[in-house]
């Protein structure tokens, strides 16, 4: 679900920062053409998420103010600056799984799935002087029943540690799923174009 978008306008196109160092946000930045810079988002996102732990917030919520968190930290050394902050977890039957980090995690999180449905939840938030853009991109998939060991498997393979949910479905991880219910196949990776590039184009920039 998203917010309303900016209109048309003959601003100049201004300067756009991905407030992410993740190698697959840059990824999918870089095809739409348009010059940006990556740069480290100035937050604490673990004493976000033990706070909104505590709190009880529920998963999209969660996503949403990482997200907006993200983008926020960068405001006062981006003056002018278009800012995207993004943020993706995976909502399981009340649990919240992010980046597994090591092996025997991401093998525990592929198996609690293995055989059920989960939402894959990817949050997106752009801000620009006083304005602020949201958009939330919500993914359905089944993982097949798969016993253990062929997950285990899996995660040798592919090493999906850095990836919320513990699966690289652009690589091998396309093999655990049954079903994917999704608007755009590029949030699932991290970052949803389609949102964004009407977004950036109501703000100025010229895409394509």
């Amino acid at each position: 679900m998203s917010d309303s978008y900016p209109g048309s306008r003959p601003d100049p196109e201004p300067a756009l920062v991905l407030a992410s160092t993740s190698p697959y946000r840059r990824a999918l930045l870089e095809r739409l053409g348009v010059p940006f810079r990556c740069r480290s988002p100035r937050c604490d996102e673990s004493a976000i998420q033990r706070e909104e732990a505590r709190a009880g917030t529920a998963p999209r919520l969660l996503a949403e103010k990482l997200a907006l968190a993200k983008a926020s930290s960068l405001i006062a050394d981006e003056s002018g600056a278009a800012i995207i902050g993004c943020d993706q977890l995976v909502a399981f039957e009340g649990r919240v799984f992010g980046k597994p980090e090591t092996i025997e995690r991401a093998v525990d999180q592929l198996a609690a799935m293995a055989g059920r449905m989960h939402e894959l939840i990817t949050a997106m938030v752009v801000i620009r002087g006083g304005e602020t853009f949201r958009h939330t991109d919500l993914t359905r998939l089944r993982m097949r029943p798969l016993p253990r060991e062929a997950i285990a498997r899996y995660v040798a393979a592919d090493r999906p540690l850095d990836c919320a949910g513990s699966y690289k479905l652009e690589a091998r991880g396309i093999l655990l799923f049954d079903r994917i219910e999704s608007d755009d196949h590029t949030a699932i990776t991290g970052l949803p174009l389609i949102a964004l590039i009407t977004i950036l184009r109501g703000l100025g920039f010229v895409i394509p």
